[in-house]
């Protein structure tokens, strides 16, 4: 497997004609799921020498792995891999991922081609092809997703006392008039016990302005990586029951789907930090043997 020289994140930058940005230096991340050698090494030197980083897993079960560990910025996708069969790897990917993913494969009947559209491919390319047009498309499909990004930018959120940025990753105390009435809560939305920390459990209490009541506004509350990334899953959907293995896949990779203590130890302490009254939370709510809803 052919390991990225350096990841961007994904939506930092999009390429034009190429893969790297002259404003930032970072470089879009693309990755083959591909079983032929000879068609991967065709890719890597084609993309490379246009400045894609590239990254290629032979399986789709090594592809779901790598994605999570290295989440690529666009996907180049056969269907007809070793294990598991492409669609499914689309399946699994949609739970968790935005990035463009272009099938490139040889089935091309009418009826592989809406398969995998419909399950979340963003465009196909039958092989044989030619390398200028799949190029051309992996272009066209990164605009595309730049422009859903720039539409797709977050309003800053208040929760509790709280006002959070996802943008700029900040969270600031509010005003007054800006800060939640009451701390009210619904029955049964009750918080997690918050039993078995899982990865990235930190200490107990961060440093920084941690957590509960402080002076005035312009004060900063730190959370960790992980928090952030529940909850940008969570922000991004106002109102949506999310999964409990969406969330854990999303924010640990498939393999900890059914890790369910690592997020109740993660909600209880985003609870802990944001909710005026953690114990009857009003915004960070738990859909008991379902997963979490926000509620703006």
């Amino acid at each position: 497997m052919a390991e990225p020289s350096s990841v961007s994140r994904p939506g930092a930058s999009r390429p034009g004609d190429g893969g790297s940005s002259s404003e930032t230096g970072s470089r879009t991340a693309v990755l083959i799921v591909e079983d032929q050698p000879e068609l991967v090494r065709a890719l890597q030197i084609n993309l490379r020498a246009r400045q894609y980083d590239v990254m290629a897993a032979r399986t789709g079960r090594e592809a779901l792995a790598l994605a999570a560990s290295h989440p690529p910025d666009a996907i180049i996708l056969d269907l007809g891999l070793p294990d598991i069969d492409g669609t499914e790897v689309i399946v699994e990917l949609r739970r968790w991922s935005k990035a463009p993913i272009i099938v490139l494969s040889g089935r091309t009947s009418p009826g592989d081609k809406i398969g995998a559209l419909d399950v979340g491919a963003d465009d196909y390319v039958t092989k044989p092809f030619a390398m200028a047009e799949l190029l051309a498309r992996l272009r066209a499909a990164l605009r595309r997703d730049e422009g859903e990004l720039s539409q797709d930018q977050a309003q800053p959120v208040t929760i509790g006392h709280w006002l959070i940025d996802l943008n700029a990753h900040q969270v600031t105390r509010a005003s007054a008039a800006s800060a939640d009435p009451g701390s009210g809560a619904d029955p049964g939305s009750g918080a997690d016990p918050g039993s078995g920390a899982g990865p990235d459990s930190g200490s107990g209490a961060d440093s920084g302005s941690g957590s509960g009541a402080g002076p005035g506004s312009g004060e900063t509350l730190r959370l960790t990586p992980t928090e952030w990334r529940i909850l940008e899953i969570l922000l991004r959907r106002p109102g949506q029951l999310v999964g409990s293995a969406q969330i854990l896949t999303g924010v640990w990779g498939p393999g900890f789907s059914r890790r369910t203590n690592y997020l109740r130890f993660h909600m209880a302490r985003l609870r802990r930090k944001l909710e005026d009254n953690p114990p009857r939370p009003r915004h960070l709510l738990t859909e008991p043997g379902m997963g979490y809803r926000y509620r703006p």
